[in-house]
This record gives structure tokens, C-alpha cells and sequence, in this order.
């Protein structure tokens, strides 16, 4: 069987062998990366150009964003042109480049999305102090804290899992690259550092996502004692849509990682590969534009 020496690329796993159904996925794909690059670049044009939108939760909304077209542009071009171009074939180095990337975005989005139910726990519990704590400096830092989280974790697992040897093949059974299904062409014995790297990078997870209920949490109990509906309206209106992307960012992610195998098929594991990966990403800017009415008026008028 081949090793990490002699393996000069890897075949990712199709949609579908038929011609036609190719070709139909390859437009659909586009049609779904041109829709994430309008909506997030529409995101990224408002806050940066509207002067109205320089504020705390706009500054995370902007650096979502573009996390989103990172993470989008890191696995779908590359199978929209195995599509078009009827290949499998992605090449070791860009494989790891590949792995990199997904790593580093998704990890930073994750913890930008921790950051950002901070703003709303501070926004809402703690109004009196949201412009002490959170001045243009804390936000910077904090964004750069969950960049630079995002970037040491996927140094951490990109250079643990493509330093195993492979005895198992070259075929990963996924429409891009991902570790896990990597590490199932390792040795037997020569995974363990990685899942050990993975369990320490779950951990963190979990420390994140229990700190985004705890949040909610006080969120929620601070709504509910406040008098009138329209603050209910106004702190329901900013939080709702960050609660739907971290659900849709969580849901999907655990679906993937902890599907039963008495359940599991190519076929499935392709949809819930592309559900976590893709639908994020292009579904986000939609979330966040349907009920912020400040948005949508600073995409209708001209900058100011």
C-alpha cells in the first residue's frame, strides 16, 4: 500500500458519476458560491462603507463575513471543477493547503461567534457598561484573539496529520479534504497524536459553546423582566439572528462528526459534508439581513 512518500495526490469522493448530473451539480454549485459572494460581500460593503454601522456588533458581523467567504472559497471551487473538468484528483500539497484553510476558518468563526454572544450578553444584561468594555481596542483584540485561535489550531493539525505515514490508500471519502477521513489512511498507530489533538481542540469547543448558552441564558432572563415589547422586539431582533447561525453552525457540525454509522453512506456523507461546509456560509448573510432593519437600509441607501 502507498505511504506519505509516494502518495502525490489524493481523489476526492464525486457527487455522481454521470456526465449530465456533473454539469447540473457544477452549475448549482456555482449558483450557490456566486449567491455566498454577493451576500457576504453586500455585508462587507455596508458595514465598511455605512458610517452608521461602525459599532461593536457590525465590527464582528464584518470579520464574519469574511471568515464566511474564506471557508466557502476553500472547498467549493475545487469541486465545482472536478465537476466540470470529471476528476477526482487533488494533489498532496493542496490537499494540506486545503485542510489549512477549512481548519483555520471554521475554528476562527467558531470563536468569533463566541465573542459576538459576548457583545449581546454586554448589549443587553450590561448596556450602562457596553461602551467601556466594548471599545474599538477590546474588539480589535478580540477579533484578533479568535483569527489567531483559528490560525494556531490549524498549524497544530495540519502539521500533526500530514506528517503520518499513509497505509491505506489515497482516497478520501469527502468532496474535499478533512482530517478525519485522512486519519482513516493512516497507520494503525500513528493517528494517535492527532486524535489526541483533536480531542483538546473539542474541549475548547465545548468551553465555547457552553459559554454561548450560559450567555443566552442571561440573555433571556434579562428580556423577559424588561417592561415593554418593543424592547423585547429590539433585543429579540439583534439576537435571534446570531442564535440561528450558531444552531445552524453547530447543528450541522455535530451532525457530521457524531452520525451513526449504522446510518452512515456515501451517499449521506456527501449531503451533510456540503450542509456544514457550504450552507453556513451562504445561508449567513441571509440570516442576518432578514430582520436587522439598520442593515437593510444601509444596503438600500447610499454610504453615508
Amino acid at each position: 500500500m502507498p505511504n506519505s512518500s509516494t502518495v502525490s495526490e489524493f481523489l476526492l469522493l464525486p457527487f455522481t458519476d454521470t456526465r449530465e448530473l456533473q454539469l447540473l451539480h457544477f452549475a448549482l454549485f456555482l449558483g450557490i458560491y456566486l449567491a455566498a459572494l454577493l451576500g457576504n460581500g453586500l455585508i462587507l460593503s455596508a458595514v465598511a462603507c455605512h458610517h452608521r454601522l461602525h459599532t461593536p456588533m457590525y465590527f464582528f458581523l464584518l470579520n464574519l463575513a469574511l471568515l464566511d467567504l474564506g471557508c466557502i472559497s476553500t472547498t467549493l471551487p475545487k469541486a465545482m471543477a472536478n465537476a466540470l473538468w470529471d476528476t477526482r484528483a487533488i494533489s498532496y500539497q493542496g490537499c494540506a493547503v486545503q485542510v489549512f484553510f477549512f481548519v483555520f476558518l471554521v475554528g476562527a468563526e467558531y470563536s468569533l461567534l463566541t465573542v459576538m454572544a459576548y457583545d449581546r450578553y454586554i448589549a443587553i444584561c450590561m448596556p450602562l457598561h457596553y461602551g467601556s468594555l466594548l471599545g474599538s481596542r477590546a474588539c480589535a483584540q478580540m477579533a484578533a484573539a479568535a483569527w489567531g485561535s483559528g490560525f494556531l489550531n490549524a498549524v497544530l493539525h495540519t502539521a500533526t496529520t500530514f506528517s503520518l505515514p499513509l497505509c491505506h490508500g489515497n482516497a478520501v471519502d469527502r468532496f474535499f479534504c478533512e482530517i478525519p477521513h485522512i486519519l482513516k489512511l493512516s497507520c494503525s498507530n500513528a493517528y494517535l497524536r492527532e486524535v489526541g489533538a483533536l480531542g483538546f481542540s473539542f474541549s475548547l469547543a465545548f468551553g465555547c459553546f457552553v459559554f454561548i448558552v450560559v450567555s443566552y441564558v442571561q440573555i433571556f432572563r434579562a428580556v423577559l423582566r424588561m417592561p415593554s415589547s418593543q424592547g423585547w422586539h429590539k433585543a429579540f431582533s439583534t439576537c435571534l439572528p446570531h442564535l440561528a447561525v450558531v444552531s445552524l453552525f453547530v447543528s450541522t457540525a455535530v451532525f457530521a462528526y457524531l452520525m451513526p454509522n449504522s446510518i452512515s453512506s456515501p451517499s449521506l456523507d456527501l449531503v451533510v459534508s456540503f450542509l456544514y461546509s457550504v450552507v453556513p456560509p451562504a445561508v449567513n448573510p441571509v440570516i442576518y439581513s432578514m430582520r436587522n432593519r439598520e442593515l437593510k437600509e444601509a444596503l438600500r441607501k447610499p454610504w453615508i
